[in-house]
């Protein structure tokens, strides 16, 4: 049965944070959807309408943040991580927790749009992450301390 919106975006939700399509130290959405390792461009694979098609529906998802969080890849974060990243976000480039999202014109422009850090954080995610000690907040991203934070942004 083939994958649906709701499967790429369970997928983000069970990771917490994803790459779209980079190769990293998290799983990468493309080749979950394609169910193998991807060699060069995921555009070259079989089943690249259906990556293309799910990826774009995970952008759109409101439950997932599309920033450059690791290695300025683009990479999802599940709504359920925004209080966690608030709290470690004075560790991070915040540039890398911007908003990306891209835009196609009337013109037939592609437009990339960036939302800064913390513009689109909703006061109650502040809150919420504020409640966290920063070793919780870490824990919940899946890290052991404020320097793997730092380890996420190399460039």
């Amino acid at each position: 049965m083939p994958l649906v919106p709701a499967d790429a975006v369970r997928f983000v939700e069970q990771h917490g944070i994803v790459l779209e399509s980079a190769h990293g130290r998290v799983p990468n959405l493309a080749e979950w959807i394609a169910q193998e390792k991807i060699r060069g461009s995921w555009w070259g694979h079989p089943k690249s309408n259906e990556i293309f098609g799910l990826l774009r529906a995970v952008r759109r998802a409101p439950d997932v943040l599309v920033c450059r969080l690791i290695d300025n890849k683009i990479t999802f974060v599940h709504r359920r991580l925004w209080p966690a990243l608030a709290r470690v976000s004075r560790s991070v480039d915040v540039s890398r927790l911007a908003i990306v999202e891209e835009i196609h014109t009337a013109q037939g422009k592609h437009v990339v749009r960036v939302t800064p850090f913390p513009d689109w954080v909703a006061p109650a995610i502040v809150s919420a992450g504020l409640k966290l000690s920063e070793a919780e907040a870490l824990r919940a991203l899946g890290l052991c301390s404020s320097s793997s934070v730092r380890l996420y942004v190399e460039e």
